[in-house]
């Protein structure tokens, strides 16, 4: 099939199809593979929690990094994913296919930099926390090879971005699901030391969450090269370009930097959390494990709603652009207020999963029933983050990220938990989830006067 028509069937899906249906159908994959990539992220912890508290508080201080590496993979895989999808809704094919080749060698560079966190910064960051050795060896082990390892999921993060903004969204599924059962199969091996292979421990969890990444990594190199996609990444011929970087890290950039403030965030309230206990600390990795069930679902879907706003943005479609909004908020609404209504109702079973007893138990439960209640607010900002991404106002996210998870939460946990305790850092969640939708609606309000209203229906 020849590229032209690859690219008029995928501008008759993304330009004309009916909008829900298209929603649905470009989204319905990625939130699957989502809900897959929490199910192991899940397991990871669950099987972690049999070798003790201690383990489990390493695993959690340990996730800030993770999510740092997670946010410069995601973050230039969408500005990735919206520059190809400008491109494509502008019928420059060959500038898409350029935009491909930049996000690999990006991610290339990436990993370079995590090599060197992981050889060098594992150690000092834990010991940063604490002087206790049972807690400070499992988080150098598992810190260092998941940094090392981090190539894969970069790579692979790149290459799935590049599919779904082509409009195939069931290859990136099965990348991800690949990775997903081979470090749900991979967990208990390595960690216990079953079938003959050595107990890992703590490190088991970190060989098998890499292991899992390098299978995503080949699967995803296997549809790129059989695949009949818009856009080809050929190495051959591949030449720098200032300005296509530039294009990738002005919507990604913002992005990178807004889910880095996650970590950054995490960082800050374990260091005020582990004044309280180290209960305390593996009570919020526990909920960020848990809370991944309800957010990668919608994420997942926005994965599907970016190329369709890039696409029609890009072809100056603003009723189908507003549409595609419009329904991603209600969608992502229903997935919350379930949600919401399964941590206020069942917290208890939620946390025995993790062997929660005492304590952690205690903490736990009032934990996830407080900053729970700001999952309905979280909706409306996530998809209007996506919104300013695809249409190339990354800035306005960040802006947004930079309030709910730094300059907001982190003061008012730091107050709170003066004045309430460890319920105070709780408080902060919903406190800054409500402020922060209040800005962005306000830069939505923005973006409509001074260009979305502009554009003729």
């Amino acid at each position: 099939m020849s590229e032209l028509k690859i690219q008029n069937q995928n501008t008759l899906r993304m330009g004309e199809m009916a909008m829900l249906p298209l929603i649905i159908k470009m989204s319905l994959p990625s939130m699957f593979s989502m809900l897959v990539q929490a199910l192991y992220n899940i397991v990871d912890s669950i099987f972690v929690s049999r070798l003790g508290e201690y383990a489990l508080s390493a695993v959690s201080l340990v996730y800030p990094i993770q999510l740092i590496n997670i946010s410069v993979g995601v973050g230039a895989s969408i500005g990735l994913s919206s520059l190809i999808s400008r491109r494509l809704g502008a019928k420059d094919l060959e500038a898409a296919q350029n935009a491909a080749e930049h996000g690999l060698f990006l991610a290339l560079c990436h990993w370079i930099l995590f090599v060197l966190f992981g050889f060098f910064g594992s150690r000092p960051f834990a010991m940063a926390f604490s002087e206790n050795a049972t807690l400070i060896e499992p988080a150098v082990a598992y810190c260092s090879i998941v940094c090392i390892g981090s190539l894969f999921a970069l790579c692979s993060s790149s290459m799935e971005k590049i599919m779904q903004a082509g409009g195939n969204m069931i290859a990136p599924m099965w990348c991800m699901l690949s990775g997903a059962v081979t470090n749900i199969i991979l967990d208990p091996i390595m960690i216990f030391g079953y079938f003959g292979f050595p107990a890992l421990g703590v490190a088991g969890a970190a060989v098998a969450t890499v292991t899992g990444q390098f299978v995503t990594f080949l699967v995803a190199n296997l549809f790129m090269r059989k695949l009949d996609l818009p856009v080809k990444v050929k190495y051959g011929r591949f030449a720098i370009s200032g300005r296509t970087i530039k294009d990738i890290y002005q919507v990604g950039l913002p992005s990178m930097v807004m889910q880095s403030i996650g970590s950054v965030m995490t960082i800050c309230l374990n260091a005020i959390l582990i004044a309280f206990s180290e209960a305390a600390v593996a009570v919020l990795g526990v909920y960020f494990k848990l809370q991944s069930f309800v957010f990668m679902p919608v994420f997942g879907m926005n994965h599907g709603l970016m190329p369709i706003m890039g696409y029609n943005y890009g072809a100056r479609s603003r009723g189908r652009l507003m549409k595609a909004y419009k329904l991603g908020i209600l969608i992502a609404l229903g997935i919350m207020l379930v949600g919401l209504a399964i941590f206020q109702l069942f917290p208890a079973q939620l946390m025995g999963l993790f062997k929660a007893e005492g304590d952690l138990l205690n903490v736990g439960i009032k934990a996830l029933r407080t900053i729970s209640l700001c999952f309905p607010l979280a909706a409306i900002g996530i998809i209007t983050g996506t919104l300013f991404q695809a249409t190339g106002r990354g800035v306005y996210s960040l802006l947004t990220s930079l309030l709910r998870q730094l300059i907001i939460i982190v003061p008012a946990a730091y107050i709170l938990s003066k004045i309430s305790g460890v319920m105070g850092v709780w408080y902060a969640f919903p406190l800054a989830e409500g402020f922060s939708l209040v800005f962005s609606l306000l830069m939505f309000r923005r973006l409509w006067r001074t260009d979305l209203s502009k554009i003729p229906e």
